[in-house]
Protein backbone atom coordinates (compact mmCIF):
# COMPACT_ATOMS: atom_id res chain seq x y z
CA UNK A 1 0.00 0.00 0.00
CA UNK A 2 1.24 3.47 -0.82
CA UNK A 3 1.32 5.64 2.30
CA UNK A 4 -0.79 8.79 2.28
CA UNK A 5 1.12 12.04 2.08
CA UNK A 6 1.34 14.07 5.26
CA UNK A 7 1.44 17.81 5.58
CA UNK A 8 4.30 19.33 7.50
CA UNK A 9 3.41 21.44 10.53
CA UNK A 10 4.68 24.58 8.82
CA UNK A 11 2.52 24.12 5.70
CA UNK A 12 -0.68 26.05 5.28
CA UNK A 13 -3.74 23.91 5.95
CA UNK A 14 -6.00 23.22 2.99
CA UNK A 15 -9.09 25.41 2.81
CA UNK A 16 -12.27 25.32 0.79
CA UNK A 17 -10.87 28.21 -1.28
CA UNK A 18 -7.60 26.43 -2.19
CA UNK A 19 -9.46 23.18 -2.84
CA UNK A 20 -11.85 25.07 -5.13
CA UNK A 21 -8.95 26.59 -6.97
CA UNK A 22 -7.44 23.13 -7.45
CA UNK A 23 -10.69 21.76 -8.88
CA UNK A 24 -11.04 24.78 -11.18
CA UNK A 25 -7.47 24.35 -12.33
CA UNK A 26 -8.08 20.69 -13.14
CA UNK A 27 -11.25 21.55 -15.03
CA UNK A 28 -9.41 24.20 -17.03
CA UNK A 29 -6.68 21.70 -17.86
CA UNK A 30 -9.30 19.15 -18.94
CA UNK A 31 -11.01 21.74 -21.16
CA UNK A 32 -7.65 22.64 -22.68
CA UNK A 33 -6.89 18.98 -23.41
CA UNK A 34 -10.31 18.48 -25.04
CA UNK A 35 -9.83 21.55 -27.25
CA UNK A 36 -6.36 20.39 -28.28
CA UNK A 37 -7.56 16.85 -29.03
CA UNK A 38 -10.32 18.24 -31.24
CA UNK A 39 -7.86 20.58 -32.90
CA UNK A 40 -5.62 17.62 -33.70
CA UNK A 41 -8.46 16.13 -35.76
CA UNK A 42 -8.95 19.35 -37.76
CA UNK A 43 -6.45 18.38 -40.51
CA UNK A 44 -8.20 15.04 -41.04
CA UNK A 45 -11.58 16.80 -41.18
CA UNK A 46 -10.14 19.28 -43.68
CA UNK A 47 -8.99 16.54 -46.06
CA UNK A 48 -12.27 14.67 -45.64
CA UNK A 49 -14.11 17.81 -46.76
CA UNK A 50 -11.79 18.13 -49.76
CA UNK A 51 -12.44 14.51 -50.75
CA UNK A 52 -16.19 15.14 -50.70
CA UNK A 53 -15.82 18.16 -52.99
CA UNK A 54 -15.31 17.85 -56.76
CA UNK A 55 -13.30 16.98 -58.71
CA UNK A 56 -13.01 13.24 -58.42
CA UNK A 57 -9.48 12.15 -59.26
CA UNK A 58 -9.13 11.67 -63.02
CA UNK A 59 -7.55 8.20 -62.94
CA UNK A 60 -10.06 7.01 -60.36
CA UNK A 61 -12.87 8.22 -62.63
CA UNK A 62 -11.30 6.61 -65.72
CA UNK A 63 -10.87 3.22 -64.04
CA UNK A 64 -14.44 3.38 -62.75
CA UNK A 65 -15.63 4.17 -66.29
CA UNK A 66 -13.91 1.04 -67.62
CA UNK A 67 -15.48 -1.07 -64.86
CA UNK A 68 -18.91 0.37 -65.66
CA UNK A 69 -18.44 -0.46 -69.34
CA UNK A 70 -17.21 -3.94 -68.41
CA UNK A 71 -20.29 -4.46 -66.25
CA UNK A 72 -22.44 -3.30 -69.18
CA UNK A 73 -21.06 -6.03 -71.43
CA UNK A 74 -17.80 -4.84 -72.98
CA UNK A 75 -14.85 -7.21 -72.61
CA UNK A 76 -11.89 -6.21 -70.47
CA UNK A 77 -8.60 -6.25 -72.44
CA UNK A 78 -10.50 -6.97 -75.68
CA UNK A 79 -12.95 -4.08 -76.05
CA UNK A 80 -11.36 -2.12 -73.18
CA UNK A 81 -7.59 -1.88 -73.49
CA UNK A 82 -5.47 -0.63 -70.59
CA UNK A 83 -2.08 -1.44 -69.09
CA UNK A 84 -3.36 -1.86 -65.53
CA UNK A 85 -3.63 -5.44 -64.21
CA UNK A 86 -7.23 -6.56 -63.65
CA UNK A 87 -7.46 -6.27 -59.86
CA UNK A 88 -8.29 -2.55 -59.80
CA UNK A 89 -11.07 -3.07 -62.37
CA UNK A 90 -12.44 -6.02 -60.37
CA UNK A 91 -12.54 -3.94 -57.19
CA UNK A 92 -14.29 -1.11 -59.06
CA UNK A 93 -17.13 -3.43 -60.04
CA UNK A 94 -18.70 -2.75 -56.62
CA UNK A 95 -19.11 1.03 -57.09
CA UNK A 96 -20.00 0.41 -60.75
CA UNK A 97 -22.83 -1.88 -59.64
CA UNK A 98 -23.94 0.59 -56.98
CA UNK A 99 -24.12 3.35 -59.59
CA UNK A 100 -26.05 1.10 -61.98
CA UNK A 101 -28.61 -0.38 -59.60
CA UNK A 102 -29.08 2.33 -56.96
CA UNK A 103 -29.83 6.05 -57.02
CA UNK A 104 -26.17 6.90 -56.36
CA UNK A 105 -24.23 8.67 -59.08
CA UNK A 106 -20.95 7.05 -60.20
CA UNK A 107 -18.94 9.71 -58.36
CA UNK A 108 -20.95 9.24 -55.16
CA UNK A 109 -20.61 5.47 -55.35
CA UNK A 110 -16.83 5.45 -55.75
CA UNK A 111 -16.26 8.06 -53.02
CA UNK A 112 -18.50 6.12 -50.64
CA UNK A 113 -16.58 2.90 -51.34
CA UNK A 114 -13.20 4.59 -50.93
CA UNK A 115 -14.22 6.14 -47.63
CA UNK A 116 -15.41 2.69 -46.57
CA UNK A 117 -11.93 1.33 -47.34
CA UNK A 118 -10.37 4.14 -45.28
CA UNK A 119 -12.73 3.38 -42.38
CA UNK A 120 -11.90 -0.34 -42.56
CA UNK A 121 -8.16 0.35 -42.48
CA UNK A 122 -8.61 2.77 -39.56
CA UNK A 123 -10.58 0.14 -37.62
CA UNK A 124 -7.88 -2.44 -38.34
CA UNK A 125 -5.20 -0.07 -37.09
CA UNK A 126 -7.17 0.70 -33.93
CA UNK A 127 -7.68 -3.02 -33.30
CA UNK A 128 -3.93 -3.62 -33.61
CA UNK A 129 -3.24 -0.81 -31.12
CA UNK A 130 -5.21 -2.55 -28.38
CA UNK A 131 -2.89 -4.22 -25.92
CA UNK A 132 0.17 -2.48 -27.37
CA UNK A 133 2.38 -0.45 -25.05
CA UNK A 134 2.13 3.22 -26.06
CA UNK A 135 3.32 6.28 -24.21
CA UNK A 136 0.90 9.19 -23.88
CA UNK A 137 2.49 11.20 -26.70
CA UNK A 138 2.61 8.24 -29.08
CA UNK A 139 -0.99 7.31 -28.26
CA UNK A 140 -2.25 10.85 -28.85
CA UNK A 141 -0.21 11.20 -32.04
CA UNK A 142 -1.45 7.93 -33.53
CA UNK A 143 -5.04 8.77 -32.61
CA UNK A 144 -4.80 12.08 -34.47
CA UNK A 145 -2.52 11.13 -37.34
CA UNK A 146 -3.76 7.72 -38.50
CA UNK A 147 -7.10 9.04 -39.86
CA UNK A 148 -5.23 12.02 -41.31
CA UNK A 149 -2.74 9.81 -43.14
CA UNK A 150 -5.59 7.74 -44.57
CA UNK A 151 -7.22 10.89 -46.01
CA UNK A 152 -4.24 13.15 -46.70
CA UNK A 153 -4.13 12.27 -50.42
CA UNK A 154 -6.93 14.76 -51.02
CA UNK A 155 -7.19 15.23 -54.80
CA UNK A 156 -5.41 11.91 -55.39
CA UNK A 157 -7.64 9.94 -53.01
CA UNK A 158 -8.41 6.57 -54.56
CA UNK A 159 -5.34 6.32 -56.76
CA UNK A 160 -3.79 2.85 -56.74
CA UNK A 161 -0.60 4.20 -55.13
CA UNK A 162 -2.64 5.85 -52.40
CA UNK A 163 -4.64 2.69 -51.72
CA UNK A 164 -1.36 0.81 -51.38
CA UNK A 165 0.02 3.35 -48.90
CA UNK A 166 -3.20 3.28 -46.89
CA UNK A 167 -3.09 -0.53 -46.67
CA UNK A 168 0.56 -0.35 -45.64
CA UNK A 169 -0.24 1.50 -42.38
CA UNK A 170 -2.02 -1.35 -40.52
CA UNK A 171 0.33 -3.81 -42.21
CA UNK A 172 3.36 -2.00 -40.74
CA UNK A 173 1.73 -1.96 -37.31
CA UNK A 174 1.11 -5.70 -37.65
CA UNK A 175 4.79 -6.13 -38.55
CA UNK A 176 5.70 -4.21 -35.39
CA UNK A 177 3.49 -6.47 -33.28
CA UNK A 178 5.08 -9.51 -34.90
CA UNK A 179 8.52 -8.17 -33.91
CA UNK A 180 7.92 -6.68 -30.46
CA UNK A 181 4.67 -8.28 -29.37
CA UNK A 182 2.27 -8.79 -27.86
CA UNK A 183 1.15 -11.41 -30.33
CA UNK A 184 -1.94 -10.70 -32.43
CA UNK A 185 -4.73 -13.26 -32.68
CA UNK A 186 -4.64 -15.23 -35.91
CA UNK A 187 -7.96 -13.91 -37.28
CA UNK A 188 -7.19 -10.17 -37.09
CA UNK A 189 -3.59 -10.74 -38.21
CA UNK A 190 -4.60 -12.68 -41.32
CA UNK A 191 -7.36 -10.17 -42.12
CA UNK A 192 -4.84 -7.31 -42.13
CA UNK A 193 -2.42 -9.41 -44.17
CA UNK A 194 -5.10 -10.25 -46.75
CA UNK A 195 -6.16 -6.62 -47.23
CA UNK A 196 -2.51 -5.54 -47.44
CA UNK A 197 -1.80 -8.25 -50.01
CA UNK A 198 -4.59 -6.88 -52.20
CA UNK A 199 -3.20 -3.36 -51.87
CA UNK A 200 0.30 -4.46 -52.84
CA UNK A 201 -1.06 -6.51 -55.77
CA UNK A 202 -2.54 -3.46 -57.50
CA UNK A 203 0.75 -2.89 -59.34
CA UNK A 204 3.69 -5.31 -59.47
CA UNK A 205 6.30 -2.78 -58.35
CA UNK A 206 4.34 -2.19 -55.12
CA UNK A 207 5.79 -5.52 -53.95
CA UNK A 208 8.96 -3.61 -53.03
CA UNK A 209 7.12 -2.41 -49.91
CA UNK A 210 6.32 -5.82 -48.33
CA UNK A 211 9.69 -7.17 -49.48
CA UNK A 212 11.53 -4.57 -47.37
CA UNK A 213 9.13 -4.78 -44.42
CA UNK A 214 9.33 -8.58 -44.33
CA UNK A 215 13.11 -8.26 -44.56
CA UNK A 216 12.98 -6.14 -41.39
CA UNK A 217 10.78 -8.75 -39.66
CA UNK A 218 13.20 -11.49 -40.70
CA UNK A 219 16.16 -9.50 -39.39
CA UNK A 220 14.55 -8.61 -36.07
CA UNK A 221 12.87 -11.94 -35.31
CA UNK A 222 15.38 -14.33 -36.84
CA UNK A 223 14.69 -16.84 -39.61
CA UNK A 224 13.29 -19.59 -37.40
CA UNK A 225 10.45 -17.49 -35.94
CA UNK A 226 9.84 -15.37 -39.03
CA UNK A 227 9.44 -18.32 -41.38
CA UNK A 228 6.89 -19.97 -39.07
CA UNK A 229 4.72 -16.86 -39.23
CA UNK A 230 1.61 -17.39 -41.43
CA UNK A 231 1.36 -13.71 -42.45
CA UNK A 232 3.92 -13.64 -45.29
CA UNK A 233 2.81 -17.04 -46.55
CA UNK A 234 -0.82 -15.90 -46.78
CA UNK A 235 0.25 -12.80 -48.70
CA UNK A 236 2.39 -14.88 -51.04
CA UNK A 237 -0.53 -17.26 -51.62
CA UNK A 238 -2.82 -14.33 -52.51
CA UNK A 239 -0.30 -13.00 -55.03
CA UNK A 240 0.33 -16.39 -56.64
CA UNK A 241 -3.38 -17.18 -56.94
CA UNK A 242 -4.02 -13.75 -58.44
CA UNK A 243 -1.16 -14.17 -60.91
CA UNK A 244 -2.35 -17.64 -61.90
CA UNK A 245 -5.92 -16.42 -62.40
CA UNK A 246 -5.03 -13.72 -64.93
CA UNK A 247 -4.29 -16.00 -67.92
CA UNK A 248 -7.35 -18.08 -67.04
CA UNK A 249 -9.90 -15.27 -66.83
CA UNK A 250 -8.13 -12.55 -68.84
CA UNK A 251 -6.02 -14.36 -71.46
CA UNK A 252 -5.69 -11.24 -73.62
CA UNK A 253 -3.83 -9.39 -70.88
CA UNK A 254 -0.55 -11.30 -71.11
CA UNK A 255 -1.02 -12.17 -74.78
CA UNK A 256 -1.87 -8.70 -76.14
CA UNK A 257 -1.79 -5.93 -73.57
CA UNK A 258 1.51 -6.59 -71.80
CA UNK A 259 3.55 -6.70 -75.06
CA UNK A 260 1.76 -3.54 -76.21
CA UNK A 261 2.41 -1.76 -72.92
CA UNK A 262 6.05 -2.86 -72.85
CA UNK A 263 6.61 -1.59 -76.38
CA UNK A 264 4.64 1.65 -76.17
CA UNK A 265 3.74 2.94 -72.72
CA UNK A 266 7.03 3.56 -70.86
CA UNK A 267 8.39 6.01 -73.42
CA UNK A 268 5.42 8.34 -73.82
CA UNK A 269 5.40 10.09 -70.45
CA UNK A 270 7.86 11.29 -67.88
CA UNK A 271 11.43 12.60 -67.70
CA UNK A 272 13.13 9.20 -67.43
CA UNK A 273 14.69 7.19 -64.57
CA UNK A 274 17.48 9.64 -63.68
CA UNK A 275 15.97 13.04 -64.39
CA UNK A 276 12.89 12.11 -62.37
CA UNK A 277 15.04 12.15 -59.22
CA UNK A 278 15.58 15.89 -59.75
CA UNK A 279 11.96 16.88 -60.28
CA UNK A 280 10.39 19.11 -57.64
CA UNK A 281 7.83 16.58 -56.40
CA UNK A 282 10.25 13.66 -56.25
CA UNK A 283 13.03 15.82 -54.83
CA UNK A 284 10.88 17.01 -51.92
CA UNK A 285 9.99 13.40 -51.09
CA UNK A 286 13.65 12.41 -51.23
CA UNK A 287 14.55 15.13 -48.71
CA UNK A 288 11.76 13.92 -46.43
CA UNK A 289 13.13 10.38 -46.70
CA UNK A 290 16.63 11.57 -45.83
CA UNK A 291 15.28 13.01 -42.58
CA UNK A 292 12.73 10.36 -41.65
CA UNK A 293 14.49 7.09 -42.45
CA UNK A 294 17.74 7.55 -40.45
CA UNK A 295 15.75 8.67 -37.41
CA UNK A 296 13.15 5.90 -37.71
CA UNK A 297 15.68 3.11 -38.18
CA UNK A 298 17.31 3.79 -34.82
CA UNK A 299 16.59 1.04 -32.30
CA UNK A 300 14.84 3.37 -29.85
CA UNK A 301 12.37 4.40 -32.58
CA UNK A 302 10.61 1.07 -32.16
CA UNK A 303 9.49 -1.53 -34.65
CA UNK A 304 6.50 0.46 -35.93
CA UNK A 305 8.65 3.41 -36.94
CA UNK A 306 11.19 1.06 -38.50
CA UNK A 307 8.52 -0.79 -40.49
CA UNK A 308 7.09 2.51 -41.74
CA UNK A 309 10.58 3.65 -42.77
CA UNK A 310 11.15 0.46 -44.74
CA UNK A 311 7.73 0.85 -46.35
CA UNK A 312 8.63 4.43 -47.32
CA UNK A 313 11.83 3.18 -48.96
CA UNK A 314 9.79 0.56 -50.84
CA UNK A 315 7.39 3.28 -51.96
CA UNK A 316 10.37 5.27 -53.24
CA UNK A 317 11.52 2.29 -55.32
CA UNK A 318 7.99 1.83 -56.68
CA UNK A 319 7.83 5.51 -57.68
CA UNK A 320 11.32 5.52 -59.18
CA UNK A 321 10.72 2.49 -61.40
CA UNK A 322 7.78 4.34 -63.00
CA UNK A 323 10.16 7.28 -63.71
CA UNK A 324 7.38 9.84 -64.16
CA UNK A 325 7.39 11.76 -60.89
CA UNK A 326 3.66 12.39 -60.88
CA UNK A 327 2.14 13.55 -57.60
CA UNK A 328 0.27 10.33 -56.91
CA UNK A 329 3.37 8.22 -57.63
CA UNK A 330 5.22 10.15 -54.92
CA UNK A 331 2.38 10.38 -52.39
CA UNK A 332 3.06 6.97 -50.77
CA UNK A 333 6.59 8.15 -49.96
CA UNK A 334 5.21 11.24 -48.25
CA UNK A 335 2.45 9.37 -46.41
CA UNK A 336 4.69 6.62 -45.05
CA UNK A 337 7.70 8.86 -44.33
CA UNK A 338 5.49 11.34 -42.45
CA UNK A 339 4.03 8.43 -40.50
CA UNK A 340 7.50 7.14 -39.63
CA UNK A 341 8.64 10.60 -38.57
CA UNK A 342 5.54 11.20 -36.43
CA UNK A 343 5.84 7.84 -34.65
CA UNK A 344 9.58 8.28 -34.07
CA UNK A 345 9.23 11.83 -32.72
CA UNK A 346 6.38 10.79 -30.43
CA UNK A 347 8.37 7.90 -28.94
CA UNK A 348 11.36 10.15 -28.37
CA UNK A 349 9.12 12.61 -26.54
CA UNK A 350 7.71 9.82 -24.37
CA UNK A 351 11.22 8.60 -23.50
CA UNK A 352 12.71 12.06 -22.99
CA UNK A 353 10.00 13.72 -20.90
CA UNK A 354 8.97 12.92 -17.32
CA UNK A 355 5.72 10.97 -17.21
CA UNK A 356 3.63 13.89 -15.97
CA UNK A 357 5.12 16.26 -18.54
CA UNK A 358 4.53 13.73 -21.34
CA UNK A 359 0.87 13.40 -20.36
CA UNK A 360 0.45 17.16 -20.27
CA UNK A 361 2.27 17.71 -23.57
CA UNK A 362 0.64 14.84 -25.48
CA UNK A 363 -2.38 16.76 -26.89
CA UNK A 364 -0.16 19.67 -27.96
CA UNK A 365 2.43 17.48 -29.63
CA UNK A 366 -0.25 15.42 -31.40
CA UNK A 367 -1.78 18.60 -32.80
CA UNK A 368 1.66 19.83 -33.88
CA UNK A 369 2.28 16.53 -35.72
CA UNK A 370 -1.11 16.63 -37.45
CA UNK A 371 -0.78 20.25 -38.55
CA UNK A 372 2.79 19.61 -39.66
CA UNK A 373 1.59 16.84 -41.98
CA UNK A 374 -1.19 19.10 -43.26
CA UNK A 375 1.19 21.96 -44.04
CA UNK A 376 3.67 19.66 -45.77
CA UNK A 377 0.96 18.20 -47.99
CA UNK A 378 -0.79 21.49 -48.79
CA UNK A 379 2.52 23.14 -49.66
CA UNK A 380 3.45 20.57 -52.28
CA UNK A 381 0.10 19.05 -53.26
CA UNK A 382 -2.93 19.95 -55.35
CA UNK A 383 -5.36 20.12 -52.41
CA UNK A 384 -7.24 22.43 -51.82
CA UNK A 385 -6.28 24.42 -54.90
CA UNK A 386 -7.81 22.03 -57.43
CA UNK A 387 -11.10 21.91 -55.54
CA UNK A 388 -11.24 25.70 -55.27
CA UNK A 389 -10.64 26.22 -58.99
CA UNK A 390 -12.60 23.26 -60.41
CA UNK A 391 -15.68 25.05 -61.76
CA UNK A 392 -13.65 27.81 -63.42
CA UNK A 393 -11.02 25.51 -64.94
CA UNK A 394 -11.14 23.22 -67.97
CA UNK A 395 -12.54 20.14 -66.21
CA UNK A 396 -15.40 22.09 -64.66
CA UNK A 397 -16.27 23.86 -67.91
CA UNK A 398 -16.20 20.60 -69.88
CA UNK A 399 -18.42 19.04 -67.21
CA UNK A 400 -20.95 21.84 -67.61
CA UNK A 401 -20.96 21.51 -71.42
CA UNK A 402 -21.30 17.72 -71.35
CA UNK A 403 -24.12 17.87 -68.82
CA UNK A 404 -25.96 20.32 -71.02
CA UNK A 405 -25.35 18.71 -74.42
CA UNK A 406 -24.62 15.01 -73.87
CA UNK A 407 -25.89 13.99 -70.43
CA UNK A 408 -26.01 10.21 -70.19
CA UNK A 409 -24.99 9.76 -73.83
CA UNK A 410 -22.08 8.36 -75.80
CA UNK A 411 -19.14 10.69 -76.40
CA UNK A 412 -16.00 10.16 -78.48
CA UNK A 413 -13.02 11.90 -76.92
CA UNK A 414 -9.75 12.05 -78.85
CA UNK A 415 -7.15 13.33 -76.40
CA UNK A 416 -3.72 12.36 -75.08
CA UNK A 417 -4.78 13.27 -71.53
CA UNK A 418 -6.91 11.56 -68.91
CA UNK A 419 -7.50 14.87 -67.11
CA UNK A 420 -9.66 16.91 -67.75
CA UNK A 421 -11.61 14.41 -69.87
CA UNK A 422 -12.14 12.52 -66.64
CA UNK A 423 -13.89 13.30 -64.36
CA UNK A 424 -15.93 15.51 -66.74
CA UNK A 425 -17.40 12.43 -68.43
CA UNK A 426 -18.15 10.87 -65.04
CA UNK A 427 -20.04 13.89 -63.74
CA UNK A 428 -22.07 14.00 -66.99
CA UNK A 429 -22.86 10.25 -66.76
CA UNK A 430 -21.47 10.08 -70.30
CA UNK A 431 -19.81 7.04 -71.87
CA UNK A 432 -16.50 7.32 -73.69
CA UNK A 433 -16.62 5.22 -76.88
CA UNK A 434 -12.84 4.96 -77.36
CA UNK A 435 -11.40 1.52 -76.56
CA UNK A 436 -8.59 3.09 -74.51
CA UNK A 437 -8.69 5.80 -71.86
CA UNK A 438 -6.74 8.13 -74.16
CA UNK A 439 -4.85 7.94 -77.46
CA UNK A 440 -1.72 6.60 -75.71
CA UNK A 441 -1.13 3.78 -78.28
CA UNK A 442 -1.00 6.44 -80.99
CA UNK A 443 1.48 8.48 -78.96
CA UNK A 444 3.70 5.42 -78.75
CA UNK A 445 3.46 4.87 -82.49
CA UNK A 446 4.61 8.44 -83.19
CA UNK A 447 7.65 8.70 -80.97
CA UNK A 448 9.40 9.15 -84.33
CA UNK A 449 7.52 11.51 -86.62
CA UNK A 450 7.47 10.95 -90.42
CA UNK A 451 8.92 13.72 -92.54
CA UNK A 452 6.68 15.81 -94.75
CA UNK A 453 4.01 18.46 -94.47
CA UNK A 454 1.45 16.05 -92.96
CA UNK A 455 3.11 13.97 -90.25
CA UNK A 456 0.83 10.97 -90.71
CA UNK A 457 1.61 7.53 -92.06
CA UNK A 458 -0.43 6.08 -94.87
CA UNK A 459 -2.50 3.07 -93.78
CA UNK A 460 -0.22 0.63 -95.60
CA UNK A 461 2.80 2.03 -93.69
CA UNK A 462 1.20 1.86 -90.25
CA UNK A 463 2.30 -0.66 -87.66
CA UNK A 464 -0.14 -3.19 -86.27
CA UNK A 465 -1.01 -1.18 -83.15
CA UNK A 466 -1.51 2.11 -84.99
CA UNK A 467 -3.59 0.55 -87.76
CA UNK A 468 -5.80 -1.29 -85.26
CA UNK A 469 -6.56 1.95 -83.39
CA UNK A 470 -7.05 3.93 -86.62
CA UNK A 471 -9.47 1.34 -87.99
CA UNK A 472 -11.37 0.77 -84.74
CA UNK A 473 -11.99 4.48 -84.10
CA UNK A 474 -13.31 5.01 -87.63
CA UNK A 475 -15.51 1.90 -87.65
CA UNK A 476 -16.99 2.58 -84.21
CA UNK A 477 -17.62 6.22 -85.12
CA UNK A 478 -19.44 5.20 -88.29
CA UNK A 479 -21.37 2.27 -86.79
CA UNK A 480 -22.48 3.96 -83.55
CA UNK A 481 -22.18 7.74 -83.98
CA UNK A 482 -21.98 9.34 -80.52
CA UNK A 483 -24.04 12.33 -79.44
CA UNK A 484 -20.95 14.49 -79.10
CA UNK A 485 -17.25 14.50 -79.85
CA UNK A 486 -14.35 16.30 -78.17
CA UNK A 487 -10.97 16.56 -79.89
CA UNK A 488 -7.88 18.01 -78.22
CA UNK A 489 -5.73 20.34 -80.30
CA UNK A 490 -2.65 19.25 -78.37
CA UNK A 491 -1.69 15.71 -79.39
CA UNK A 492 1.34 15.54 -77.05
CA UNK A 493 3.64 14.04 -79.66
CA UNK A 494 6.92 15.91 -79.16
CA UNK A 495 8.60 14.45 -82.25
CA UNK A 496 5.92 16.04 -84.46
CA UNK A 497 5.98 19.42 -82.76
CA UNK A 498 2.57 21.04 -83.11
CA UNK A 499 1.89 19.58 -86.55
CA UNK A 500 -0.07 16.51 -85.50
CA UNK A 501 -3.82 17.22 -85.70
CA UNK A 502 -5.91 14.39 -84.26
CA UNK A 503 -9.06 15.37 -86.15
CA UNK A 504 -7.21 15.61 -89.45
CA UNK A 505 -5.49 12.28 -88.79
CA UNK A 506 -8.68 10.29 -88.19
CA UNK A 507 -10.60 12.18 -90.90
CA UNK A 508 -8.17 10.69 -93.41
CA UNK A 509 -10.15 7.46 -92.98
CA UNK A 510 -13.12 7.47 -95.39
CA UNK A 511 -15.58 6.07 -92.83
CA UNK A 512 -14.63 8.68 -90.24
CA UNK A 513 -14.73 11.52 -92.79
CA UNK A 514 -18.17 10.52 -94.05
CA UNK A 515 -19.63 10.29 -90.54
CA UNK A 516 -18.02 13.58 -89.53
CA UNK A 517 -20.24 15.36 -92.07
CA UNK A 518 -23.14 14.71 -89.72
CA UNK A 519 -21.56 16.80 -86.95
CA UNK A 520 -21.41 20.54 -86.44
CA UNK A 521 -18.81 22.54 -84.51
CA UNK A 522 -20.17 23.56 -81.10
CA UNK A 523 -17.32 25.71 -79.83
CA UNK A 524 -14.03 25.17 -78.06
CA UNK A 525 -13.01 25.00 -74.40
CA UNK A 526 -9.33 25.44 -73.58
CA UNK A 527 -8.05 23.58 -76.63
CA UNK A 528 -10.85 21.00 -76.78
CA UNK A 529 -12.84 21.30 -80.01
CA UNK A 530 -16.47 20.39 -79.44
CA UNK A 531 -18.83 18.79 -81.96
CA UNK A 532 -22.49 17.79 -81.79
CA UNK A 533 -24.40 15.35 -83.94
CA UNK A 534 -26.89 17.15 -86.17
CA UNK A 535 -29.54 14.44 -86.27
Amino acid sequence: MTPSPHQTESSRPATFRTAGRSVASRRAADRRDRVLRRAAFTPAAFFLAMILLPPLNHDVAAVLDFSRRWLAGERLYVDLVDVNPPLIFILNLLPAAMARWTSLTPAQAIVLCLLGVAALLWLMTEALRRGRAEGPVEAATLTACVPLLLLVAGSDFGQREVLMAMAAIPYCLLAARRIEGPAVERGPALSVAFVAALGFALKPHFLAVPALVEGLVLLRRGPARALRDPVPWLMLAVWLLYLASIPVFFPAYFREVVPLAWAVYPGIHGPGPWRVLLTDVMGAAELLLMVAVPLALRREAGAFGQALAMAALGAFLAAWVQHKGWTYHVLPISILACAALAVTAARRADHGLPAASARAAAPVLAAVAAFGILLYQVRGGETPWRQAAFHAETAGRLTEWLRREAFGGDVLVLSPDIFPVYPALTYAHARQTLHTMSIWPLQGAYRDCPAGAAPYREPHAMGRVEHALYQAVAEDFATHPPIAMMVARHANMPACGGRFDLLEYFASHPLFAETLEGYRPAGEIDGYRLFLRTW
